[in-house]
Parts: structure tokens; C-alpha cells; sequence
């Protein structure tokens, strides 16, 4: 079975040069990295669930995470400047396809009652964002291991210049859209 890199590269960029009209191969849309983040919101007090939530971003992704910290204090959330919020992890290269492929071909079956992702989620710019409410889809999390069970966000960063062209991109390397009944 050919990984994603593959395909992208002898079946999506093709079928993309014809559907958007490129003549250049360098004009086809391309994904440059993907984001997981996860926030630890309400938890923040709680000492050891920002270790919780880097031990399962670390499995997940197989990379280790960085700790992000609030730039700036807001009173209503309990936040103090320079204290640590969440943990991000970038990926690129193989990592990032091999990560993509899991989450397409494993992941996305693995999520309850899933009937396929919204096309919502792209920015102007053909970025995609999905979000994630329970880590437990994840084949690496199980779930005697978990102590509490926390969301992520995966953030698709495409060089695309519209939400047509990142669409395009990421149905032709097999991401499950819902047909929009527009």
C-alpha cells in the first residue's frame, strides 16, 4: 500500500494540476507542516495533567511536545502571565505524512459516531483545522493508561492560496469530507 507522500506525489498532484487548471507542478498546493496542540484549560491548577497531556501528545505524535506559556494575564480564566497553558507539537517531513496517514486510514474510523469531517474548518488561506474532543481515538492512548481523558487540535498548514485549493488537496490524500448539501 503506497504512504501518503506517495500518493501525493503520483496520484494528487496530477489530479490537482488538471482540477485547478496549473500548468507548473510547482503551482500545486502542498502540506508544509501539521500542528497538534493541546490546551489544558480548566485543569491549570492541577500539577501533574500538564505531564498527563505531554506523555499523550508525545505517543501520539512521536515527537516531543513543547510547553506553551500565557503571554499576557486574564483575570477571568485564573491566568497569569508566563504560566504554562498547553503543549504544541510541530511536525514536518516524514513524520508529519506518517502522522496524516494514521489519522486518515486509523483515527478518523476510530471516532464515535463519525459520519466524516466538515469542510468548515479551512481559513482563507487553505489551512485546516480540526479539532478533537477525546485523545481516546488515537490507536497509541489507551484507555487504562489515561487519567483524564483531553482534547487536541491538529492544525493542517497548507501553502495553498484559497479554501478551494486546500480542500482539493486534502480530499485528493483521502481526508473523509461530508458532502456539503449547499
Amino acid at each position: 500500500m503506497p504512504t501518503l507522500y506517495e500518493k501525493y506525489k503520483k496520484e494528487a498532484v496530477p489530479a490537482l494540476q488538471k482540477k485547478l487548471g496549473y500548468k507548473n507542478v510547482m503551482q500545486v498546493p502542498k502540506i508544509l507542516k501539521v500542528v497538534v496542540n493541546a490546551g489544558i484549560g480548566r485543569f491549570v491548577k492541577e500539577s501533574g495533567f500538564i505531564e498527563n497531556v505531554e506523555k499523550s501528545l508525545a505517543k501520539i505524535t512521536g515527537q516531543k511536545p513543547v510547553r506553551t506559556r500565557a503571554k499576557k494575564a486574564i483575570s477571568n480564566f485564573k491566568i497569569r502571565e508566563g504560566q504554562e497553558i498547553g503543549v504544541t507539537v510541530t511536525l514536518r517531513g516524514k513524520q508529519m505524512y506518517d502522522f496524516m496517514e494514521k489519522l486518515v486510514r486509523i483515527t478518523f474510523p476510530r471516532v464515535r459516531d463519525f459520519h466524516g469531517i466538515s469542510p468548515n474548518g479551512f481559513d482563507r488561506q487553505g489551512n485546516y483545522t480540526i479539532g478533537f474532543k477525546e485523545n481516546v481515538a488515537f490507536p497509541e492512548v489507551k484507555m487504562e493508561e489515561i487519567e483524564k481523558i483531553h482534547g487536541l487540535q491538529v492544525i493542517v498548514n497548507t501553502n495553498a492560496q484559497t479554501k478551494e485549493a486546500g480542500l482539493a488537496l486534502l480530499t485528493e490524500l483521502g481526508f473523509p469530507f461530508i458532502r456539503s448539501t449547499k
